[in-house]
């Protein structure tokens, strides 16, 4: 690993890097490109499904046939459960593939484009209209599908910025590491994994969804689940009993209290947001007769972890919350609410402060396209934590589509933003590895 304080590249283009550049960026193939993402929207590789295993072999056939050495593995997913710093399902999981690609030499250092093949559920098909979720339709300059922005649309362009190059007959002193990972929507199984197997790099970009903007830093979210138990009795005799909805409303209080406390001091990252680290509850679940009284209620949420916060604090934080409201409830003091940690547990993450990753993607956008792209902190958790955290990998993201279309109907990316994204790709990569002379 380079010391992030002197990294081994330079923002300053040579002139032997400036005129591989202009033979890539010509050798780009948008045809293609376009069409890769549309292929990759027609696979419904739904996360933990058997139609996300095959989509990945399916892409490790592309990468074979563009010169990539191409690591194919399935998951030992006993092991990798069992592992302390296992980040966590949400779905369940019969398998998993990790998919490596290699492409350039030892030379130089090494950058990895990672992307994530999974995707969400399409939801209710009635409000898609117009286009089917998996149809990876284009029009209007769009390709419009489940997985469009987040995040096939970055992860095609990881492969054609490298296509690009190969094309133009450029030879790198240093390597590429094209990883498609899976589960990224539910903990980062794929990224954990592929960390696992010991795939490192210098610096690594995961091309989602920013709006051409440069997240350096994600915020972390903790999945939870509360538990209260009541009295049952007949709605007649109500008063005989113990509900558990009236007990869950001061917990629904306390909860409001401690999310306004948690994002009262902000970080100059996050300062657009105005919530940037939500804490909100997404089923509820209670009772199971309409003439009884609810005995028994379970409630699941997300809670935001704050850039740099240990998540063991942030749950201690949230246990304290709701021990306080048992304490001073004569039914909770002796029947408390239990607070279970499961399924994704995403930590904070943040490029380490002045790499020249960021400097060197800012100012070749910039250089490339007229303009300078934003910078800003993103709300929701991502396998850049993972990359940061437990590979020592500085991590960044920057990548065509709008995070406020994924996981929604009618997701989809504009043609000009992987455009954009692929021709920066490029000349990251070449002034990155470096080109053989």
């Amino acid at each position: 690993m380079t010391d992030t304080a002197k990294p081994s590249f330079s923002t300053n283009f040579s002139l032997a890097v400036t005129r591989a550049t202009s033979r890539a960026l010509a050798a780009l193939d948008m045809a293609g490109l376009v069409e890769m993402v549309r292929e990759l929207v027609r696979q419904p590789s739904v996360t933990g499904t058997a139609a996300e295993s095959a989509a990945q072999h399916w892409f490790a056939g592309k990468l074979r046939e563009n010169s990539f050495q191409t690591d194919l593995w399935q998951f030992d997913l006993p092991a990798l459960l069992a592992d302390p710093d296992f980040p966590g399902l949400e779905v369940p999981r019969e398998e998993g593939w990790g998919l490596v690609g290699s492409w350039g030499g030892e030379n130089g250092p090494t950058l990895v484009l990672n992307g994530h093949m999974d995707v969400v559920p399409p939801g209710d098909l009635n409000q898609w209209t117009g286009h089917d979720p998996y149809s990876g339709t284009l029009a209007d300059g769009k390709i419009f599908g489940r997985g469009a922005c987040d995040m096939k649309g970055g992860l095609a362009c990881n492969l054609y910025a490298v296509k690009a190059i190969q094309a133009a007959g450029i030879r790198l002193k240093g390597k590429v590491l094209l990883e498609s990972v899976v589960a990224e929507e539910d903990g980062g199984l794929g990224t954990f994994a592929t960390l696992r197997r010991g795939y490192r790099g210098d610096a690594a970009i995961i091309t989602e969804p920013t709006n051409l903007d440069i997240i350096p830093a994600c915020a972390g979210a903790l999945t939870f689940r509360l538990k209260i138990t009541g009295l049952s009795a007949h709605a007649s005799v109500r008063r005989e009993g113990v509900s558990v909805i009236e007990k869950f409303w001061p917990v629904w209080q306390a909860l409001e209290e401690l999310e306004a406390r948690r994002n009262a001091a902000g970080h100059p990252l996050m300062a657009r947001y105005g919530l940037p680290y939500p804490l909100s509850i997404g089923t509820l679940k209670a009772g199971d007769w309409p003439s009884s009284v609810p005995d028994l209620l379970e409630a699941e949420g997300r809670l935001g972890v704050a850039l740099g916060e240990d998540p063991q604090e942030a749950r201690r934080e949230l246990e304290e919350a709701i021990g306080e409201v048992c304490r001073k409830d004569p039914w909770l003091q002796n029947h408390p609410v239990e607070v279970d940690w499961f399924g994704g547990q995403f930590a904070s993450g943040q490029l380490p402060a002045g790499h020249g990753l960021l400097d060197l993607v800012a100012r070749t956008h910039s250089r490339l396209h007229g303009n300078t792209p934003g910078l800003h902190g993103a709300s929701y958790g991502s396998d850049l934590r993972l990359m940061v955290g437990l590979g020592n990998v500085p991590t960044l993201h920057y990548g065509p589509g709008h995070v406020n279309l994924a996981h929604a109907p009618n997701e989809m990316v504009p043609v000009s933003d992987l455009e954009t994204v692929a021709r920066t790709l490029i000349a990251v990569v070449l002034q990155f590895c470096g080109v053989e002379e």
